[in-house]
């Protein structure tokens, strides 16, 4: 039986190990999964186009969507309803110099802080969340750009925006600059190197991160989406159907990772209290709480899209609506 050949290029996740492995086999598809770390899939998808299908920041596939319209032109993604990253920021992606002032949130207003890439996902999500929550408005920051461990990183694609935003000497890097306090903070994806230094310089923002995360989810609903998995257009157009067995296939990769998670027979993953933290985690967020699909998320879409046009990446209000695939937007019944 002939099968359509795609490649994907993803990270290295228990809810698509499924696919990686070939346990799970979409419909239709001879699927190729390159293994890839998320800065080396996001760079050569969006630059280069080299992958028939791909792990995506959320945001970059916004600021797609809005420079196409701007151009008139297609966009040259098309998105499906997978989110392969999830993740509060409150902990995971603000830091700060011990020595910055910086006790709570009001104080980073007047600070510099550092960003890898301003558009990056997680940035767009802390960003918003400071100013809603904490009242730090974006404007009252002023941001640096730049490699995080390695001099020199560029934003993958160009960026207009309003505010206070600068760019790094080429010889140095923001993890660096945080340790040593020529800038006061830091917002990223990744932890900065020189918060592991042990010296004490660098110190997360929110002393309590999981007891702060848990207090926005309760009060918001929220589980903040990262990433989607976007088809090149002409992939796309060519053949339409391979949306919806591409979302199927995700989704029962999705599946099989959550039940082997609460295996009580061995533990999946090397910690000691696995089955109890993921039965806490249910109780919290409830059973699907890494959901597919657009309407069980709805409520995260609203903000995060909101704040990605106001921080002035997308050039208009975007709806959740037309970010995906239609086809998988629906489905049949018997």
């Amino acid at each position: 039986m002939h099968r359509k050949p795609l490649t994907l290029a993803c990270g290295d996740y228990d809810r698509t190990r499924a696919l990686l492995e070939g346990t799970v086999v979409p419909d239709g598809i001879d699927l190729t999964y390159l293994r890839l770390p998320v800065e080396e899939t996001f760079f050569r998808m969006v630059r280069h186009r080299e992958f028939d299908v791909a792990e995506m920041s959320l945001s970059s596939y916004c600021a797609s969507l809005g420079k196409a319209e701007t151009a008139g032109v297609p966009s040259p993604f098309v998105a499906i309803p997978v989110f392969t990253s999830r993740m509060f920021r409150h902990g995971g992606g603000i830091y700060v110099n011990a020595d910055s002032g910086i006790e709570q949130p009001s104080d980073l207003i007047g600070k510099k802080v550092g960003n890898a890439e301003f558009q990056l996902t997680a940035n767009v999500w802390i960003r918003g969340i400071l100013e809603d929550a904490y009242g730090v408005p974006v404007d009252a920051v002023s941001y640096v750009t730049g490699g995080q461990e390695t001099p020199g990183r560029i934003e993958k694609g160009a960026i207009q925006t309003p505010y206070d935003l600068s760019v790094i000497p080429g010889d140095r890097t923001l993890s660096d600059m945080l340790h040593t306090g020529e800038i006061d903070a830091f917002y990223g994806p990744r932890i900065p190197s020189s918060f592991y230094a042990g010296d004490g310089k660098v110190r997360r923002l929110f002393p309590d991160p999981v007891a702060t995360e848990r207090e926005y989810f309760a009060r918001t609903g929220i589980f903040p989406i990262m990433h989607v998995v976007a088809i090149r257009r002409d992939v796309y157009e060519a053949n339409r159907w391979v949306a919806m067995s591409l979302f199927k296939a995700f989704s029962e990769a999705k599946k099989l990772a959550q039940e082997a998670f609460v295996d009580a027979s061995a533990l999946r993953y090397m910690s000691p209290w696995l089955i109890q933290h993921a039965e806490e985690d249910r109780a919290l967020l409830g059973d699907d709480f890494w959901s597919y699909g657009l309407d069980a998320n709805r409520n995260v879409f609203e903000p995060f899209l909101g704040y990605h046009h106001a921080q002035g990446l997308s050039p208009r209000l975007l709806s959740a609506d037309e970010l995906f695939a239609p086809e998988t937007l629906e489905s049949f019944v018997i």
